[in-house]
């Protein structure tokens, strides 16, 4: 997970798991220059929705361990993390992140879908957690999902 990869760098860099968000800016922006100012503002966005991050007194905190992220030396994070990802998207880089193949993961996931009639990002909730891979926090995006779908 590249997000997760991105987000832990700043936090290993600095030996802790709470910083400021001005310092994790000044990180992602002038110190690894992955991100303008603007983006790396959108970063944190991005990740507090998906949970890496969260809002504390003394600014943000890490959700996971950043001592169990590996950031190659050569990584530099792709413009795509800007963009929201789905709840599908979310497990996938969760399945692949573990080791389980994408095409693999795909396939088993559509099947799942039609199989069970319900959405695909339910389909990959309940995959994931048939392959023993904690997606909880994404959870009630798949419910939501699925609610939504038997409203319509």
């Amino acid at each position: 997970m590249s997000l997760r990869v991105a987000i832990a760098a700043p936090f290993i860099q600095n030996g802790s798991r709470q910083l400021q968000e001005n310092e994790l800016v000044v990180a992602l922006s002038l110190d690894r220059d992955w991100f303008s100012p603007d983006q790396s503002k959108r970063l944190i966005d991005i990740a507090t929705r998906e949970g890496l991050l969260e809002p504390v007194d003394d600014g943000l905190e890490v959700t996971f361990d950043p001592a169990d992220v590996t950031v190659p030396d050569e990584f530099v994070p792709d413009e795509d993390l800007l963009q929201e990802r789905s709840a599908f998207e979310r497990v996938l880089d969760t399945l692949v992140a573990a080791g389980v193949e994408k095409h693999e993961a795909v396939g088993a996931i559509n099947t799942l879908q039609q199989d069970l009639g319900v959405t695909i990002e339910t389909a990959a909730v309940v995959y994931a957690r048939r392959e023993g891979i904690d997606v909880t926090d994404l959870v009630p995006v798949a419910r939501a999902a699925l609610n939504d779908g038997e409203t319509s």
